[in-house]
């Protein structure tokens, strides 16, 4: 053979033994390699990072005892109450008050209706008619409707009638268009020996997506 045909032929077995090695390579690489490349393909930096921290805020949440306890007068806050049990796993318990609100009780308009009067008067603590136990709850989830601005005073009886110190509660309400804010500083100068975590406001076309959300967002 001349010089050239023998130059071919160990360009050829160059790229042979190449082609080996690398297919060798992809087959002996590091399982772990493979999937850490495939999960975060498509993924920003910034979702990523958005992501573990929703996943570290699961796992730091799943070891507490979770309650989600609510007054509703109409169901609004009823039905946000129990997207929330949905995102949680936590039990529901609703506030049942003795005496149960009417259209007339719940108009905003006269201020000789009962809800006017309670509103106004502070040392209304109307009657809940169901037993609340939060003995064995770590985290509180404390659902109500806006009214007048602030809190219901049935959930200051709720606050009453259980010794909630060193629980983490969280509110959340809802309303037309009236924010959380001063019901949660009622709530937090009522009961300094809680841990009050700021809550949101919700309003009645409220999602289930935007309260999985929210509850991913939270750490206690």
């Amino acid at each position: 053979m001349n010089k050239k045909t023998w130059l071919v032929i160990i360009g050829i077995l160059v790229i042979g033994v190449i082609g080996v090695v690398g297919g060798v390579y992809l087959m002996t690489r590091p399982t772990s390699e493979l999937d850490s490349s495939s999960n975060t393909q498509g993924t920003s930096p910034n979702q990523q990072e958005e992501n573990n921290s929703n996943q570290n805020n699961e796992d730091n949440n799943s070891n507490k005892k979770i309650a989600i306890i609510y007054f509703s007068a109409t169901g609004t806050t009823k039905k946000v109450a129990e997207y929330i049990k949905n995102a949680t796993s936590g039990d529901l318990i609703e506030i049942i008050p003795k005496e149960k609100y009417t259209d007339d009780d719940l108009n905003y308009a006269n201020d000789n209706s009962r809800t006017s009067q309670e509103q106004n008067d502070s040392n209304a603590r109307p009657e809940i008619a169901n037993n609340i136990n939060t003995n064995d709850y770590d985290v509180i989830y404390l659902g109500y409707p806006i009214w007048w601005g602030n809190v219901p005073k049935i959930i200051l009886t709720f606050l009453d009638s259980n010794n909630l110190n060193d629980k983490t509660i969280i509110p959340f309400c809802t309303s037309g268009s009236t924010p959380i804010t001063t019901s949660f500083n009622t709530l937090k100068n009522y009961n300094k020996n809680v841990t009050w975590i700021e809550g949101k406001r919700f309003s009645s076309n409220t999602s289930q997506n935007e309260i999985n959300s929210w509850v991913n967002s939270l750490s206690y």
